[in-house]
This record gives C-alpha cells, sequence and structure tokens, in this order.
C-alpha cells in the first residue's frame, strides 16, 4: 500500500478486511471497549515515553504508531457500523472549529 489513503478509503479498507478476515464487526459497545482499551495503550506509551512515569523492567519498547493504527482501526469500525462517514464529518468539524476558533487560539496569551 503506497498511495495515501482517504477516509473513505480507509472505511472501505477496514470493511474489506472485517468482512474476508474479521468474519463480522463486534457490537457497538464490544468496540466502544476496545476503543477504551487502545487508547489506554496509547496513554501508556505516552506517559512512558514523554512522561514522568518510567517503564517496567520486564516491558518491552512499544510502538507508538502501531497503537495509534489500533485506535484508528476501532474508530473505523464504530463509524462503519453506525453508518458515520468520516470524511463527511471530519470536514464538517473543521469547519465548527474554523468558525468557532478563527481567533481564540491567536488572542490566548499562554500560547
Amino acid at each position: 500500500m503506497s498511495e495515501d489513503l482517504t477516509l473513505n478509503d480507509s472505511q472501505k479498507l477496514v470493511d474489506e478486511w472485517i468482512r474476508s478476515h474479521g468474519v463480522r464487526y463486534f457490537n457497538e459497545l464490544t468496540n466502544m471497549a476496545i476503543l477504551t482499551e487502545e487508547v489506554g495503550e496509547v496513554a501508556r506509551i505516552m506517559a512512558r515515553k514523554y512522561g514522568e512515569q518510567s517503564g517496567k523492567k520486564d516491558e518491552i519498547e512499544f510502538a507508538l504508531a502501531d497503537e495509534l493504527a489500533d485506535v484508528y482501526f476501532v474508530l473505523v469500525c464504530i463509524a462503519n457500523q453506525t453508518g458515520v462517514n468520516l470524511e463527511e464529518a471530519f470536514r464538517k468539524n473543521i469547519d465548527k472549529k474554523t468558525a468557532r476558533d478563527h481567533s481564540r487560539h491567536k488572542d490566548n496569551p499562554k500560547l
């Protein structure tokens, strides 16, 4: 896979994978629990690599990119099974943020 994927491409790819390898989608609540678990794994890496928490002696090095991809995969599963078009939703979300926050961060003296 050398070409860039759009969000729509990602949704199709995940759906094809689920149908050919995963048999079916887990139900929405199961996927929400899996998403929470995966986000927790990202949090663990962030706390150890960028935060002040040290790793345990027997802990192997975790790959942030792989864990973020796990989060994205489950997020796409949830979007697919609930009928959300992520590309459309993301564009609308950016438009909302742009209208709402057009000068908010520029005017923040803490930044």
